[in-house]
């Protein structure tokens, strides 16, 4: 397990190296001038010339990029242009919002959906099966921001059940306070997520009860409810551990949009302003940041294979 680790660890280099040059190239060949954004339309040439100077953006593309990851591989991942903060802690702080919503989503989009593709397995053509997988079809369909907004007007503007932005309520911390402004934006990201899951754990439970070991777990006179949960669902497990691994990566991306929609203070949000503002170090950070939360998620997803299937063998 440890070599088939540091295997992937290795693996990750070029995939990171990848994503960092990416996001460097179309950040720094695309249109606008970050030192004329700051100094405004009536700068001078000069004054223009010295910050672009002290921003290092005076240098060849390949020099900027080489000094960029070589400050990031020893800690320093740059200096915000607009907010005049350093990068790293800045990204951390707003990551923990976003964190919290994916994994608000994530834990809303699992149980449920699961539940829903078990329910729909065990009900296989009966009215249950067929309203579950077309509303799970509705919610795949449906877009994040769209969702975001129409369920904004019914239950925070129509309604007023619950609040439709911001993270809590002034003055307020803590997570009994925040909850009330996590329920809709987590219902807005997972939706997606949750049907996906629930037609994946459909599908794999469907091939697994009707295998024999589950037919002799019946013959044994063993419950619906142990045969279900204890035997089958185990065995079905590995498709959908894989779907929710990449459903992670989705989830960190919608979260951009869902954060700009209910003004959660992620790094969605910031991201969004780096770019407005030409912000090159904030960006390339959270691009990063992101980018390297999701290759470590896809490493844990092929970790938990070894607990769930002993079959399989990283050797």
């Amino acid at each position: 397990m440890l070599k088939y680790l540091l295997k992937r660890l290795l693996a990750l280099l070029p995939v990171l190296i990848g994503v960092s040059i990416l996001v460097f190239l179309i950040l720094h060949l695309s249109p606008g001038d970050p030192a004329q954004i700051i100094l405004g339309p009536k700068a001078t040439q000069q004054s223009l010339d010295a910050l672009r100077h002290q921003l290092g953006l005076d240098l060849p593309l390949h020099r900027q990029y080489f000094q960029w990851i070589t400050n990031v591989l020893k800690g320093d991942w740059g200096r915000s242009i607009q907010l005049k903060r350093e990068v790293l802690p800045l990204v951390i702080t707003r990551f923990k919002a976003t964190a919290i919503l994916t994994v608000f989503a994530a834990f809303i989009a699992v149980s449920f959906g699961m539940l829903a593709g078990i329910i729909s397995a065990t009900r296989q053509y009966s009215f249950s099966d067929r309203f579950l997988m077309f509303m799970a079809l509705v919610g795949f369909c449906l877009p994040v921001f769209w969702l975001g907004l129409i369920l904004q007007i019914i239950f925070g503007l129509k309604l007023g059940w619950l609040p439709v932005s911001g993270m809590y309520p002034p003055g307020q911390t803590g997570f009994g306070s925040m909850l009330p402004f996590l329920i809709l934006p987590g219902i807005s990201l997972a939706t997606g997520s949750m049907a996906e899951i629930a037609r994946m754990t459909r599908s794999s439970m469907l091939e697994v009860i009707r295998q024999d070991y589950v037919r002799t777990a019946k013959a044994k006179g063993l419950s619906q409810r142990i045969v279900t949960y204890k035997h089958a669902l185990r065995n079905a497990l590995i498709p959908i551990v894989t779907v929710v691994g990449m459903q992670i990566g989705f989830l960190l991306s919608g979260a951009v949009l869902v954060e700009i929609v209910f003004a959660w203070p992620g790094i969605g949000t910031l991201m969004v302003n780096g770019i407005l503002a030409r912000d090159f170090p904030l960006v390339q950070g959270t691009i990063l940041f992101v980018a390297t939360t999701y290759v470590f998620v896809n490493l844990i997803v092929d970790v938990v294979y070894a607990f769930l299937d002993p079959r399989i063998s990283y050797n």
